[in-house]
């Protein structure tokens, strides 16, 4: 058998080295905001489904409407973002917007809505805020790379 212990820990020496961290810069392709997919997604999912969980669907049927819109909408720009992260981190803005509206949405669209509701919204816009400058953050690093 060969003695090839020397050669482990240090791949500075490898004649490959430029070649497969090319490679690895290529297959993750900016990948730098991957950990911001899921929260946001989830974030979509309990928006949808937040009538539901906090009990307002018979006092809000407005807001029941709105806050399940809002979330599928979020849902998709997290599955956007997970497919052609790409092309969509350039609406991380969206993200941000999207939390702005549902801040400011259960004096707009609801009908003199509750403490519940109105803390349920507030909490969701804030969330879906901070992911958005969180995703514009990390692409604004990531195009700024050489």
């Amino acid at each position: 058998m060969a003695d090839v212990s020397h050669t482990r820990g240090d791949m500075t020496t490898h004649p490959d080295v430029h070649e497969m961290r090319a490679r690895y810069a290529r297959v993750l392709g900016g990948r730098d905001v991957a950990l911001m997919d899921g929260p946001v997604f989830l974030l979509g999912l309990y928006c949808a489904a937040s009538p539901w969980i906090v009990h307002y669907t018979t006092s809000q049927p407005p807001l029941v409407t709105h806050n399940l819109i809002m979330g599928i909408a979020i849902g998709l720009l997290a599955l956007g973002f997970t497919v052609m992260p790409e092309r969509m981190y350039g609406l991380s803005w969206a993200m941000c917007a999207l939390g702005v509206w549902m801040i400011i949405s259960p004096w707009i669209v609801g009908t003199a809505p509750d403490t519940g509701v109105v803390v349920n919204n507030i909490v969701i816009g804030a969330l879906a805020v901070v992911l958005g400058m969180l995703c514009m953050g990390a692409t604004a690093k990531a195009t700024r790379r050489p």
